[in-house]
């Protein structure tokens, strides 16, 4: 099983985490949704996001067997020097390659490979931990949707948004 997923932090408290799963790589063949909550979060400290998202990524990911590859809203390392980043922890706590698709740049992710998606003329930001770069790059590039985000990351992110179930199209 391949997974995508994101958290979104909560104005009330805490967050929720949604991870969209499905068949295959490219996300074309979607299986079902989960979603996870924390009742808490710990402060933003810049270079350590992974201490507030790895909780809500446990939550969601609780139980489900046969993930062989989990792909991220943001870095798997920080930069050229290997400084891990979400990705890396997410790794080292599931045991799965980890592609981070960031949709900014940050500053000393000079290695992260720019991926253009769609009409877009602003890039995604791929990073991998556990496999090459440029695969991961290459399999971002090959996933379902026509837009800069990738159908399962957008899925994932309204999912952690709103918490709704979605009826899934086959």
């Amino acid at each position: 099983m391949f997974v995508a997923a994101d958290v979104h932090y909560r104005a009330s408290a805490g967050a929720r985490a949604a991870a969209v799963v499905a068949a295959d790589a490219a996300f074309a063949n979607l299986l079902t949704d989960r979603i996870g909550m924390v009742p808490e979060v710990r402060p933003y400290r810049p270079g350590q996001f992974w201490l507030r998202e790895l909780p809500a990524l446990r939550a969601a990911l609780d139980g489900l067997i046969g993930m062989v590859l989990l792909i991220v809203d943001g870095y798997a390392d920080l930069g050229p020097d290997g400084r891990p980043g979400l990705g890396a922890h997410a790794h080292f706590e599931f045991a799965v390659p980890v592609i981070g698709v960031a949709k900014s740049a940050f500053r000393t992710a000079t290695h992260a490979i720019p991926v253009l998606r769609g009409t877009s003329a602003r890039p995604l930001y791929v990073t991998a931990a556990a496999m090459p770069r440029a695969e991961a790059a290459d399999l971002v590039q090959r996933m379902a949707g026509r837009y800069r985000l990738p159908d399962a990351l957008r899925r994932a992110d309204t999912l952690a948004r709103h918490g709704l179930p979605q009826t899934i199209r086959h």
